[in-house]
């Protein structure tokens, strides 16, 4: 099987991963959670709504609550375009290609168009957002692993090759993949825009789901300390998972799981991942390494749980080999 062959000459430019869209049943216990136990910033909140970002960022958001008293959902996942040409060019390119575009308007941010994937993952790009001050320097206001800036999402889809494919085809770069054993049969994709190791991942498994979404942190304490504030506020069962080291992307991570249950990772240990010549690092499914390096398995709900997309239906994976889990491997030491 041939892996997909990233387009040079993209129809237009995405730059990188930038926001992402989530519901919950209950804004103040998100709130405390996004900004007391994580650090996120708040830009904005008021009718049912709340904005976050990182310290980093200079957009007004990358985080934004919907309050919904129904089941919690990811309503989008955002991209940014490099300019107002490439929205111009984005609408008849996805509309030649049979996917249906919708122009619309979204408050702080330029012409948005929305779109969804062979999957159905429901995709948000859009040129230009208002923009605030940077919190890089104001270390008065750093809280907690003090969350820089969103750098990828993390999506399980039915037919990852497909899913990969249709990115390529949008100017993504593989950066790693795992693979079965001996073949390119690709099992999980780690594809980039902006020359790190990932902007979007695509993952095996029933979808599509939005499994997590990362910011990277500024130093390995910062992650421990995000457990400790998270111990120290009560919402220690919220650290899913870690920290630990993977080996796709060398990242130092933890797992957070937010009130309603969305995921999110903090990482540090990115790599460069610029150049076109260097082959994408193929890992064995049956290298544990791959997930990681050190530390326990992770438990079975980091495996299986993730968060539904708003009114997208799920499909089984066209992949189907148990995950090696926490418990399983508990189980096999007795």
């Amino acid at each position: 099987m041939a892996l997909p062959q990233s387009n040079p000459n993209p129809p237009f430019d995405i730059t990188r991963a930038a926001h992402v869209v989530l519901t919950t049943r209950d804004l103040m216990a998100s709130r405390i959670f996004y900004e007391q136990v994580l650090g996120f910033a708040v830009t904005e909140a008021g009718d049912g709504v709340l904005h976050l970002r990182g310290v980093e960022e200079r957009g007004h958001h990358s985080i934004t609550l919907r309050h919904d008293p129904g089941k919690p959902v990811c309503r989008r996942v955002g991209l940014r375009v490099a300019t107002e040409d490439d929205i111009r060019r984005a609408e008849p390119y996805l509309s030649s290609q049979g996917i249906v575009v919708s122009k619309v308007d979204v408050p702080h941010q330029g012409a948005t168009l929305h779109f969804a994937d062979p999957a159905g993952v429901p995709f948000e790009i859009c040129a230009t957002m208002s923009t605030v001050p940077s919190l890089r320097q104001e270390f008065h206001a750093h809280r907690s692993a003090s969350p820089q800036r969103l750098d990828h999402f993390q999506i399980a889809v039915p037919d990852v090759a497909k899913s990969t494919a249709f990115l390529a085809g949008l100017g993504f770069r593989l950066t790693e993949y795992t693979a079965t054993d001996g073949t390119d049969e690709i099992w999980g994709a780690w594809l980039q825009r902006k020359g790190n190791p990932q902007d979007v991942v695509y993952a095996n498994g029933p979808g599509p789901r939005l499994h997590h979404f990362a910011y990277p942190v500024p130093e390995t304490r910062d992650i421990i300390h995000a457990c400790d504030v998270a111990a120290s506020l009560g919402f220690s069962k919220n650290v899913e998972r870690g920290p630990g080291r993977h080996g796709i992307g060398n990242a130092l991570f933890v797992y957070f799981r937010d009130p309603d249950g969305h995921r999110v990772e903090f990482f540090i240990g990115h790599y460069q991942a610029i150049d076109r010549d260097e082959a994408p690092i193929r890992w064995d499914l049956s290298n544990t390494r791959r997930s990681q390096l050190w530390g326990l398995p992770a438990r079975a709900s980091w495996f299986s749980e993730a968060t539904e997309f708003d009114r997208v239906a799920i499909e089984p994976p066209r992949l189907n080999v148990p995950p090696v889990t926490l418990e399983a491997f508990l189980a096999s030491q007795v």
